[in-house]
Order: C-alpha cells, then sequence, then structure tokens
C-alpha cells in the first residue's frame, strides 16, 4: 500500500469532497507550459492546482501528496534507454528533462550473507538526494520563479543548489549552525546564497518556510514538495531492474524525515501494482537512538509521533530529525509492509563507518546508520540492500 494514494484513505482526493482552499495573492499561479498535476493534501484532502507556488496545504500547512497514477514499464522495455533515472519516465511525472546531471543508475555491490549495498554517494552530488533534486529543480524551470530557496543539514541543500546552478536559477538554503564545514563550501561553490540559521535543524527549516510564503519563491522543500518523493523512489526501480525483475525480501532505509522510505513505498506499489512483482519486500527503517521519534512512536503501537523529542549530538545528523512532517505517513508506510524500526547507537555507527571503509567503500556517518543496523546478522536468511546515501569526503570519519 502506497501512503502516497491510497484509494481506502478518506483524505484520498478521489474520495474526498472538501474543495479547494479559495485562493488568495500568494496562491496564484507562476508561469508555466506544461500541464501539471494536481497536488492533494493527505490529512485532509484539499486540492491544490499543480502551477500553483503553494508549497504547503493552505488548511493545516502540512505537507502535500501528488494527484499521480504512473505506469511503470515492464523490464523487456527498458534496454537501450538513457542511463540514468529518467530511464522510468512512465513513473515521472515530468518527463523531456533539461537539467540532468545523469543522475541514477549507481551501482549494487554485494556485501556478505545476503546483504549488498546500493552506492548512491556515487550521485554528481555525492547524496542520493540527488535523485528528488533534479525533480525540484526541473519543476522550478516549468514554474519560472523569481527565487529558489531550500533548507537542509546539508545534503538536499547541496543537490538544491547544484541542480538550480545547472538551470541558472538563483537559489538560497538555509542551514543549521554547525553542519559539516565542507558541506557548507560544496553548497557555496555551487553559487548558492548561504543563509546559516542560529539554533537546530527545525530553525533552519523555520527560516526557510517563512521565507517560503514571499511572493515569487519556489520552496524546493525536500519534505513538503511530493516531486522530491516521486525522484527518490527511482532507488527502487533500479533495484528493480538490476536483479532481473525482483526485489530483495527487506528493503533497509535510513529515516530522518523520511523522504527516501516514502519513495521506496511509492515504488513497490507502483510495481506491484502492474504485476510487476509479485509480493512487496518489507521496509525496515532506521534511526539513531539519540533521535528516534518514529522508533519510540512505532514501537509504542502509535500513529504519529508520542511525546517530544529533543534534539541530540548524534554521527547520524542527516536523519536526527525530531519532529517529521510526514510522521504518519512513514508510520503507515512501515506497518503496511510488515517491517519495523530499528536504532543504532553511536558506537554501532562509527564501527560500521570503519567496516565499510575496510570493504573500499568510504561513507558519511548518516549513511552508515542501516548498515550498522543489519551487518551482524539480524535478518538471518533474508536478503536485503541498504543504501549507502552521502560520501565519507563530506563529513569524515565519526569519532568519540
Amino acid at each position: 500500500m502506497t501512503p502516497m494514494s491510497d484509494p481506502s484513505n478518506p483524505s484520498n482526493p478521489s474520495n474526498s469532497s472538501n474543495p479547494s482552499h479559495p485562493s488568495t495573492p500568494s496562491d496564484r499561479p507562476l508561469t508555466t507550459t506544461t500541464a501539471l498535476p494536481d497536488r492533494f493534501c493527505p490529512a485532509d484532502g484539499t486540492r491544490v492546482p499543480g502551477s500553483s507556488p503553494a508549497w504547503c496545504c493552505p488548511v493545516c500547512r502540512g505537507p502535500l501528496d501528488l494527484d499521480f497514477s504512473p505506469n511503470p514499464a515492464p523490464l523487456s522495455s527498458l534496454a537501450g534507454r538513457v542511463n540514468s533515472l529518467w530511464r522510468y519516465t512512465e513513473v515521472l511525472p515530468l518527463a523531456s528533462p533539461s537539467v540532468s546531471l545523469g543522475e541514477g543508475r549507481t551501482p549494487l555491490v554485494a556485501l556478505k550473507d545476503g546483504l549488498s549495498a546500493k552506492l548512491d554517494y556515487l550521485m554528481p552530488t555525492l547524496s542520493f538526494k540527488d535523485r528528488g533534486a533534479v525533480l525540484l529543480a526541473e519543476l522550478a524551470t516549468r514554474l519560472r520563479p523569481a527565487r529558489v530557496i531550500a533548507d537542509s543539514s546539508g545534503n538536499a541543500g547541496t543537490s538544491v543548489a547544484a541542480y538550480c546552478a545547472r538551470a541558472a536559477l538563483p537559489c538560497t538554503v538555509y542551514v543549521p549552525e554547525g553542519t559539516s564545514p565542507k558541506k557548507l563550501e560544496q553548497i557555496g561553490a555551487h553559487g548558492a546564497r548561504l543563509e546559516i540559521v542560529p539554533g537546530d535543524r527545525e530553525a533552519a527549516a523555520t527560516a526557510a518556510r517563512t521565507a517560503a510564503d514571499e511572493p515569487g519563491t519556489f520552496y524546493a522543500s525536500h519534505i513538503y514538495n511530493p516531486y522530491f518523493l516521486h525522484g527518490t523512489k527511482t532507488y527502487v526501480h533500479e533495484l528493480w531492474e538490476d536483479l532481473g525483475g525482483r526485489l530483495p525480501d527487506v528493503l533497509v532505509v535510513p529515516v530522518g524525515n523520511g523522504t527516501l522510505l516514502l519513495g521506496a513505498a511509492l515504488a513497490v506499489a507502483e510495481l506491484h501494482g502492474a504485476g510487476l512483482i509479485d509480493r512487496r519486500p518489507a521496509l525496515y527503517a532506521v534511526q539513531a537512538a539519540a533521535v528516534a521519534p518514529l522508533a519510540e512512536a512505532f514501537h509504542a503501537g502509535a500513529d504519529d509521533l508520542v511525546g517530544t523529542v529533543p534534539a541530540a549530538p548524534t554521527f547520524a545528523e542527516g536523519i536526527a530529525i525530531t519532529r517529521p512532517p510526514r510522521a504518519r505517513q512513514i508510520l503507515r508506510a512501515v506497518r503496511a509492509s510488515g517491517g519495523t524500526f530499528l536504532t543504532v547507537t553511536e558506537d554501532q555507527i562509527r564501527h560500521a563507518q570503519l567496516d565499510l571503509a575496510s570493504r573500499g567503500l568510504y561513507v558519511e556517518s548518516t549513511g552508515v546508520a542501516c548498515w550498522a543496523a543489519v551487518r551482524d546478522g539480524l535478518l538471518g536468511a533474508r536478503t536485503a540492500v541498504v543504501p549507502l546515501c552521502g560520501a565519507g569526503v563530506k563529513t569524515g570519519l565519526a569519532r568519540g
């Protein structure tokens, strides 16, 4: 079951009689020459026109989903196509890209005992976030805003900055103080303006959301904008192709804001709905034990976050999100898949990073969380794939 367009969910737009929120001057469409699918709020069904610059539900201010019904192509038709994520054009809400840097199609390598890793740190900006950022930049070129903004703890901002540079779009990235200097350097090198916000990741997000309401602004949010999820889902479409039309028993995914996990859930639903896989893999979500609000809610049997989890230092800074806006969708997706949540300690992260480096794979500390969770045989005889999401040169070795 995909959390993005579940026909049994009364908030799904096809089941909802909730009218669109009346437009305001800031809701007026930006310029576009191509019809774009509408977006909708998964919480209350409010619809937003595809060409609107609105970045959230105008009623509840929650994230939006895309009213889009893809039809994935069979394996036999993929041979000879462009060697990037755009080869899966039937499942992407945008076609004929102008902004591509050749993203996608990253290697899949065996590690041990049925466990494999997909090397998404070999993307153009050394992070899996390129999968979603290219969709956001491509959308921005069609909406033609005066400026693009993003907020990030590093990797998403770097990706948006790079693709905006490719598209010649002015870009500002809001980051929290304490962001890795190497990531700041990379964002600035792409020509983006940096806004360093005092405080934590949520403080940077709040500043960006305030700026996002200004006229002529396109908020390239990897959390609120559903196009990002439709980019990250290509991770699973690639796995399916690389494994000859099947998927492993388990997909192990790091979760902070849940963009890769929700993209994976979308892809699994698409492939299963088209009859291209006969079973759905379980989704195993991994969080750092230091900041694990979703794991806490999941194991408490809750449908949403419970209480308040304070920010805390962790090597896995990229997934240290205390209040993910799509929490309900993430929890629902993991439960529907028959999966679970796992947490890893700082020692496990540090040892997993060194272990991967000893195997020739130098991965940033956030990106090793999944390997830390399963490398000691937790999954038994089941096959699984872990994503290695960011390059080690972005943060260096975890020390402590």
